[in-house]
């Protein structure tokens, strides 16, 4: 038969499940010294840590003479320090940086540009503006800081002890430094100058014990600051006039020397310019363009009016063209013809048409006729005369104009040479421009009336009648309770670092346990107490104890009160392994108690070989099967807590251990009926046993078939004691005893058989009376 826990080997595998979060952690003290009513309500332990509070306070209250007696001293040493110090007084004036340049005294330049407000590392500069060395120099000298003691150490004499301190390098020597670096020390010791948060102000604080001399240096640093500026702002214009000046003078040179070699070039390459800037050949071939354009024009106008006019005549259609009307001769002759038909038509409703009358009339409108159409002749061939006179212009201009572009083609290169000598000399005069408005602007900003600073004072410094250094009830109260919290540190500090030891609390705690729960021996009973002699055996064999046969023996006279004898066979058999067991000392110190037979049979096996081992050594019994019957009926406190609830931290140590009712033997459940098993599995439950192997000599844990333990817990370091079942056969005996120390138990016994709960488990012996 295989045990559940080694079923997956020769690894001895822990496993580990997770416990509710009150569960203590692991390495954590686990128990402290409690009263009763303190043991029902178990304090919860914290997620970072279970602390004894109770210790802790016993070790303050113990050594409270080392907490209030350093108390007490600093509380007066700094209580007479600050009455005996020189009292400060400090003033405070506020400056409010921003833009002050209006509109009229702003640059040409930035006239359009919006001006923004000043960010916060501006204002953090002018913060070091006002912590610069040149304006402390200057406040120094105008309020005579370095003939006052109190700005220039060595006005008061020498003084022994800064000399001590000065040769340990705590501080400097006054003697050592010069007489301005000394009174810096001073001025910058007593001045602070910062900026309000989310704000454009600074604040200028100055501290002395003279309190008008106080307000004084802090007035004059606002207004050495807002000097300082102006000067700085004056310095800046009078170096940009001088530059600027000299600057104009050598561009007003180079201007003249462009200008000249403009006009030199124009002259020789013939590059004149007419109006509007425009070369005369480029304008001159414009001119020509545009008569050839009006040239064009004209000629074509002519041909088409002749054209028309002559095919108006070839075909004997009325000539209708505004130049044949527009003629005052064909106008002349029309208005004739007009009052011919006129006549012709009067004469007609009177006379036939042979009649010589008529025929007078007709000659006369046929004359006019001939004549309109003569007329008309004649102008159609003075349009073509105008047609070949613009032909003729059209040609003459044409040449002129390709003998410009010739001319003009071969003045291009000097064309480009003359515009980028123009460039270059309107550069030259526009940077002289530049140049001449920056220096009048310049010029102009010399006044310091007209150089704005960038700060205004907000808030003059006044004479202050309150001291604000020594702060008294601060430093006193400070210093008392810094000395308060620091002796306590240092006690808790020591307390917690004895108590810091891995298992040192849970060993403190069951040490303190056990004492508490040592069973007063009956006076009664003391003097017939026998301890019994051990069996000791050298060479015994732990692997497998015989099966005896039962022997018949007769009963001793038993005294009163004795539990009933166990047989022979098996009470030797245990007594044996219970005197090899004690004999082995550290080497059993840890014992574990398993087997095939009946859960109640492993119980009661281990608890008769507990009480044996009991008369000889601090014994403890530590269940990991359930709440077993018999071991509930053997304790003085059936209903008492168990390792369950020590996980879930619902129980300490002075809770879970209780007493044997028939021995010195102490007692460990496993839970209260009903608990889950699964808290048995936690890797914490090794640590709780560990405290216990710290405390007692042996440690039997009974672990029943072992069938959901971890096998870390029952196999390190330990002996195995098995209770087979009785029809065990002795080959499977001994495959399990080789399982078993495969699997890392250092000594295995096999026991013949098991004790039955029915049968009375050894005792105490005592002789009758």
């Amino acid at each position: 038969m295989r045990f559940a826990f080694w079923r997956i080997g020769k690894e001895k595998a822990v496993v580990q499940r997770a416990l509710p979060k009150s569960a203590p952690v692991a390495g954590e003290p686990i128990a402290r010294p409690a009263s009763t009513e303190a043991a029902a309500k178990p304090a919860r332990a914290s997620e970072a840590g279970d602390l004894d509070l109770h210790v802790l306070g016993s070790a303050l209250a113990r050594r409270r003479a080392w907490i209030i007696i350093p108390t007490v001293l600093v509380f007066a040493v700094s209580l007479a320090a600050v009455n005996v110090v020189t009292p400060r007084y400090k003033s405070e004036a506020r400056i409010l940086v921003d833009n002050r340049e209006n509109a009229f005294l702003r640059p040409n330049g930035e006239r359009d540009l919006e001006r923004t407000s000043l960010d916060a590392e501006a204002v953090t500069s002018q913060v070091q503006l006002l912590l610069s060395r040149d304006l402390a120099r200057q406040i120094i000298k105008q309020n005579k800081l370095a003939e006052r003691p109190e700005f220039d150490p060595v006005l008061r004499g020498f003084s022994p002890l800064k000399s001590v301190l000065a040769l340990f390098g705590i501080g400097r020597d006054p003697f050592t430094l010069t007489p301005e670096e000394r009174v810096l020390d001073s001025y910058y010791e007593r001045f602070q100058a910062f900026a309000v948060d989310k704000s454009r102000v600074i604040v200028v604080e100055f501290q002395s014990e003279d309190p008008d001399l106080a307000e004084r240096v802090a007035n004059s640093i606002a207004d050495g600051y807002l000097v300082l500026q102006q000067a700085a702002r004056q310095d800046q214009a009078k170096s940009a006039s001088t530059w600027l000046l000299g600057e104009i003078d050598k561009l007003r040179g180079k201007v003249a020397d462009a200008d000249s070699r403009v006009e030199e070039f124009r002259s020789k390459s013939s590059l004149f310019v007419g109006n509007n800037n425009i070369p005369l050949s480029n304008q001159q071939m414009g001119e020509l363009n545009t008569q050839l354009n009006n040239a064009r024009v004209l000629m074509a106008d002519s041909e088409t009016k002749a054209r028309l006019i002559r095919e108006m005549l070839q075909s004997g259609k009325p000539i209708e063209a505004s130049e044949v009307l527009n003629s005052d001769t064909i106008r002349r002759f029309a208005e004739l013809r007009a009052a011919v038909r006129a006549q012709l038509a009067e004469q007609s409703s009177t006379l036939l048409d042979n009649h010589p009358r008529i025929k007078e009339l007709k000659a006369q409108v046929a004359d006019y006729d001939r004549q309109l159409r003569d007329e008309a002749g004649k102008i159609s061939r003075s349009l073509d005369n105008d047609a070949r006179l613009a032909r003729d212009r059209v040609g003459e201009l044409q040449k002129s104009l390709d003998q410009s572009k010739k001319q003009a083609s071969s003045s291009n290169s000097q064309d480009v040479q003359l515009r980028a000598l123009e460039r270059e000399a309107k550069a030259q005069r526009d940077l002289l421009e530049a140049y001449l408005a920056k220096y009048r602007e310049a010029t102009a900003r010399e006044n310091i009336e007209a150089a704005p600073t960038d700060g205004r004072i907000i808030s003059r410094a006044t004479v202050s009648n309150t001291p604000a250094y020594p702060k008294k009830l601060p430093i006193v109260l400070i210093a008392t309770i810094a000395t308060l919290l620091l002796s306590s540190g240092i006690i808790i500090t020591g307390e917690l670092l004895r108590m810091s030891a891995p298992g040192a609390a849970v060993t403190r705690a069951v040490a303190a346990t056990v004492k508490r729960r040592e069973p007063a021996i009956d006076p009664v009973l003391e003097p017939v107490i026998e301890t019994p002699e051990p069996k000791f055996s050298r060479e015994p064999d732990l692997t497998m104890a015989p099966e005896l046969p039962p022997e018949p023996a007769a009963a001793p006279a038993r005294a009163v009160g004795e539990p009933p004898a166990v047989p022979a066979a098996l009470a030797g058999e245990i007594d044996e392994v219970a005197s090899r067991l004690v004999e082995a000392g550290p080497a059993a110190h840890k014992v574990t108690i398993l087997g095939t037979a009946a859960a109640e049979s492993v119980t009661s096996t281990a608890l008769a070989l507990a009480r044996l081992m009991g008369q000889q050594a601090k014994v403890v019994v530590v269940d990991l099967v359930a709440s077993s019957p018999t071991l509930t009926a053997a304790s003085v406190d059936p209903a008492a807590p168990g390792l369950a609830e020590l996980m879930q931290g619902e129980a300490t140590f002075a809770q879970i251990i209780t007493k044997d009712r028939q021995s010195r033997v102490q007692l460990v459940s496993a839970g209260r009926p009903g608990f889950d098993r699964a808290h048995l599995q936690s890797p914490r439950l090794t640590l709780a046993i560990d405290a216990l192997l710290r405390v007692y000599d042996h440690v039997l844990l009974d672990a029943g078939s072992a069938v959901d333990l971890p096998a870390e817990l029952l196999t390190a370091q330990a002996q195995a004691v098995v209770v087979p079942d009785a029809a065990m056969a002795q080959d499977a005996r001994r495959l399990m005893v080789d399982q078993l120390k495969a699997v890392g138990f250092a000594h295995v016994t096999m026991l013949s058989k098991p004790c039955q709960p029915s049968e009375p488990m050894p005792g105490p012996r005592v002789v009758a009376a």
